[in-house]
């Protein structure tokens, strides 16, 4: 059986009320326009064998969003990286060439932590 065919059922297996119906949520949000996302990068290595990466967190919006935003962060800089779960590594110390890029464009409540 293929994954698509599965229902997305959060961890419930099984309900003893007989009138239970599983009513799902929408996750996705719509993506916040870039003046009112709170972007914060840092620098970690937790976990990583002692790589460094930038981490971009605070990305409010669909994940196409944060893929798309996480292609042109990995390309400015020049290295690798992924984004998912609302964060983006960049692989390596890119903390001020992500900064400048995201100050340039538009995204004005970016911080350096």
């Amino acid at each position: 059986m293929s994954k698509k065919n599965i229902p997305d059922n959060r961890g419930f297996v099984y309900s003893t009320d007989p009138n239970f119906s599983f009513d799902r949520q929408e996750e996705d949000q719509a993506t916040l326009p870039p003046a009112q996302q709170k972007l914060r990068i840092l620098l970690d290595k937790k976990q990583r064998a002692g790589k460094i990466v930038s981490l971009i967190t605070g990305f409010i919006g669909t994940d196409a969003d944060l893929q798309e935003l996480g292609k042109k962060l990995k390309g400015i800089c020049g290295s690798g990286g992924s984004a998912k779960d609302g964060e983006i590594l960049v692989q390596g110390d890119h903390r001020d060439k992500v900064l400048q890029w995201l100050l340039k464009n538009g995204y004005t409540n970016s911080k350096k932590v």
